[in-house]
């Protein structure tokens, strides 16, 4: 089982998430507020701190929603989940992992600064299955693959 570290969004595509604390996750849409949201198969999008602590390595000085995440985790191993597997988020939201990594068409301003971007391998990429709230310290689970 792991934790939410951050829920974070963004008021436009294409630039970094600012961590919110708390948010509402909207089922067959996303995360409220958020640019990204929207009936699609890509409605919220998770990237572990683990991950994030790879680029931090590099010497970037990045942190939870600099990757365009919605949701930060820590202490799941998000690439090994398999399109399909439900996740339980927090007390009430349950998510289904649609895609594993993502097609860059643009190298980010990560990419720029480091020569590697870790989203494109390691995040995923969740459709709200039944909606509710989400903030930080919450536990995610998967409950079904």
């Amino acid at each position: 089982m792991g934790r939410i570290v951050a829920v974070c969004t963004s008021a436009n595509k294409g630039e970094r998430k600012k961590n919110i604390g708390r948010g509402m996750l909207i089922a067959n849409y996303g995360l409220k507020g958020d640019a990204h949201a929207g009936p699609w198969h890509r409605q919220v999008s998770l990237l572990a701190m683990e991950s994030i602590a790879k680029m931090q390595a590099k010497g970037l000085k990045v942190g939870p929603g600099d990757f365009a995440e919605n949701l930060t985790t820590e202490g799941i191993d998000l690439v090994s989940l398999p399109v399909g597997t439900r996740l339980k988020i927090g007390p009430s939201v349950l998510a289904e992992v649609t895609q594993i990594g993502k097609q860059c068409h643009s190298r980010c301003a990560i990419y720029q600064q480091a020569g590697d971007c870790v989203m494109p391998r390691e995040g995923i990429f969740v459709a709200i299955l039944t909606g509710g709230p989400v903030q930080v310290g919450d536990h995610i689970e998967v409950v079904a693959s």
